[in-house]
C-alpha cells in the first residue's frame, strides 16, 4: 500500500476524529461526507436513510474520476447522480485504496487538510 496515501487517509481520520469526539473509520467518513453533500445539516436518519447518505458520499467522491455524473436535487432536496460507467472490476484491497484516494482527495480540496 501506498505510505504517503496510507499516511494521508490517517491524518483525515485523526482530524475527523479530534472534530467528533470518536474514532473514526472509512464508514464514518463517507457517512459525514454523506451529511455534509447532503447539506441538510444534523438530523436523525432510518437505517435506510444511512444506506443513501453513504451514497451521496461514495458517487460525491467518484465523480471526480468519471464514474458518476451529478444531476442535481429531486424535489426533497436529496442529491441525485447518474452512473458513467462501471467501475472496473477490482480486488477488495484496490477499492478500498480507490475509496481512500477519493476520501483524501475530497477532504484536500476541501482544505481541510495539507
Amino acid at each position: 500500500m501506498d505510505s504517503d496515501l496510507e499516511k494521508d487517509f490517517k491524518e483525515v481520520l485523526k482530524t475527523l476524529s479530534s472534530q467528533f469526539g470518536d474514532d473514526l473509520d472509512m464508514q464514518a467518513a463517507l457517512f459525514l461526507i454523506g451529511v455534509q453533500e447532503l447539506g441538510k445539516g444534523p438530523m436523525k436518519f432510518s437505517k435506510s436513510a444511512k444506506l443513501d447518505v453513504m451514497h451521496i458520499a461514495i458517487c460525491t467522491l467518484l465523480a471526480p474520476y468519471g464514474f458518476y455524473e451529478y444531476e442535481g436535487l429531486d424535489k426533497d432536496g436529496w442529491p441525485h447522480w447518474k452512473a458513467n460507467e462501471q467501475l472496473p472490476p477490482l480486488k477488495p484491497g484496490q477499492q478500498l485504496q480507490l475509496m481512500k484516494q477519493a476520501v483524501v482527495d475530497y477532504f484536500k480540496n476541501k482544505e481541510l487538510i495539507n
